[in-house]
């Protein structure tokens, strides 16, 4: 399989695609901060062990998505290339920074052990707040992928790989989250998008090598016949 390009990068993006939002989706379930206090600082003291667990499937699924992202990318090389191009450049870029956001968190579990979650919350503040850490790694680049992710679906739906629910899905799910509070709305709309993306993942493994080589011709070339080899060519290949 591995030196199969169809075969590999077919599996790869399918298998992504299922596993990415589920892990954010059990990331929020296990999270201590889901059912108390959010900060970090606090609910570390809670369960350390769920803490660290929560922080390393979030980490993971943000790094599979971008990952999963290009497979995505790969169903618009036939129609909406132009938004499937641009909206995974978004996805990709946005969620590999939301990663790296996450190291913060075990200097946030540190100073909520050694100081009040007050101050601990000022220091963290301090920190995230510098002028190269904001442009470096918070704006414009982390909320890129969250606004990314369902234009690329939408591309996805607009090449008729998937139906307009799937957009949908993603969007509430993804985007809704920002008008609610951190906590129990939260996982049921995180839990939403895992449904779309997850469908598109059965789908893309179901579709088989043929359905997804053939998205590499280049539009209007799909039945075109092969090029013919250059004069010689057969026998430069024996002489090899």
């Amino acid at each position: 399989m591995l030196n199969d390009h169809v075969t590999f990068r077919r599996l790869a993006a399918g298998t992504l695609l299922i596993a990415a939002p589920l892990f954010q989706a059990v990331a929020v379930i296990v999270d201590p901060g889901t059912w108390g206090d959010d900060r970090e600082a606090v609910s570390y003291g809670y369960n350390p062990a769920l803490a660290q667990t929560e922080s390393a499937l979030y980490h993971w699924s943000w790094m599979l998505m971008a990952v999963a992202a290009i497979g995505l990318v790969h169903l618009t090389r036939q129609r909406a290339t132009r938004l499937g191009h641009v909206a995974g450049a978004m996805t990709v870029i946005g969620y590999l920074n939301l990663s790296a956001l996450l190291m913060s968190d075990p200097v946030e579990w540190w100073l909520g052990r050694h100081y009040p979650p007050e101050q601990a919350q000022k220091i963290l503040d301090e920190m995230l707040d510098l002028p190269g850490v904001i442009i470096g790694f918070q704006l414009p680049w982390a909320p890129l992928g969250l606004i990314g992710l369902p234009l690329l679906t939408v591309a996805v739906w607009r090449s008729g790989f998937s139906g307009w629910w799937v957009p949908v899905t993603v969007a509430v799910g993804y985007l809704g989250a920002f008008a609610v509070d951190y906590g129990p709305a939260t996982v049921v709309l995180w839990i939403i998008p895992v449904a779309g993306l997850g469908r598109l993942g059965v789908k893309v493994l179901r579709m088989g090598d043929d359905a997804w080589a053939a998205l590499y011709a280049r539009r209007g070339t799909e039945n075109a016949p092969p090029p013919l080899s250059a004069p010689g060519s057969e026998d430069l290949r024996h002489a090899r």
